[in-house]
């Protein structure tokens, strides 16, 4: 028979981080008959927001609140200059690794986040080779690291280029955070909304792990975590990856092992919303048992 611990609202206290995230992710691939050479895409905060690629060659907004933001036009010449030089750039790379065929792709993220509560904004931009880091760049020291032996030509290259460090740090500590408070002002009818989560405890047999599983909430911006009388657990705990569901609203599990009925009512499972300053918290209590398994915390 399948059991269930009647899950119990201990209160909502603590506060979620609220921070926000520009990203820009550039694909470069040859050997690929299907797939466009060059994509660009634009994210904030999980949403994409415009969209580029070598065969149609123009920038594509994805967002209704990007209208009338920036000049499209030129935003189209930025990346057709992008769709160049990162043609140039996979054929670099595999000179670099002797290599002379065969599918291959370059990649470069960059971008930025800014914590709303610590008034702090951390860069970054990395590039990336068939899967694997290539080069990026560390903000503090304002160095290029070369994780691989084909990317020192490209470290003391770069590191010996004092105008395209001073342009990534101005970009990085300057230009991207006002730009993504702008996108986020623009857009905060659709990225400020927050929908808590339908919460529910699961666990197939007495002996089987216990799930925590948070379903319904917006944004993607989400932790949830179990911990043992008020320490937060890092052992015997599976934490399970935010996935996406058919509402645009999102879910995700965290797994917890080795519980006994005896130390139930030493746990809780925590679920922390970005925007949200209360956490939604969910006790084990072995005294409400019952042989039907899925009580829920339901939102307003």
């Amino acid at each position: 028979m399948m059991r269930l611990a009647v899950l119990v609202l201990l209160g909502l206290h603590g506060a979620a981080a609220v921070s926000h995230t520009l990203q820009y992710f550039y694909t470069a691939s040859t050997g690929m008959e299907r797939f466009p050479e060059f994509v660009a895409v634009g994210i904030v905060d999980g949403e994409q927001i415009d969209y580029y690629d070598s065969v149609s060659e123009k920038n594509v907004l994805k967002q209704t609140w990007m209208e009338g933001v920036r000049d499209e036009n030129s935003i189209t010449d930025i990346r057709r200059g992008a769709q160049q030089t990162f043609k140039a750039n996979v054929g670099v790379a595999m000179q670099r690794f002797n290599q002379t065929r065969g599918v291959h792709v370059v990649q470069q993220m960059y971008g930025c986040e800014w914590d709303d509560d610590a008034k702090e904004v951390k860069g970054f931009m990395q590039y990336g080779y068939d899967g694997e880091d290539f080069i990026a760049f560390d903000l503090k020291t304002q160095t290029w690291i070369a994780p691989t032996p084909q990317a020192v030509i490209t470290k003391h290259k770069w590191d010996n280029n004092k105008a395209k460090i001073t342009q990534a740090e101005q970009y990085l500590n300057q230009i991207c955070p006002e730009w993504l408070k702008k996108y986020v002002n623009y857009g905060s009818s659709s990225l400020l909304r927050t929908e808590l989560p339908s919460v529910s405890l699961l666990q197939k047999t007495p002996s089987s792990p216990v799930s925590c599983h948070a379903t319904g909430f917006y944004p993607h911006r989400a932790v949830m975590f179990w911990r043992k009388d008020g320490e937060e657990l890092h052992e015997d705990v599976d934490q399970g990856e935010i996935l996406p569901n058919h509402d645009e609203t999102f879910q995700m599990s965290v797994d917890l092992s080795s519980v006994t009925p005896e130390d139930w009512g030493k746990y809780e499972c925590v679920f922390q919303l970005s925007g949200v300053k209360e956490d939604i918290v969910i006790k084990l209590d072995k005294s409400k048992t019952t042989d039907i398994f899925l009580i829920s915390f339901l939102s307003d």
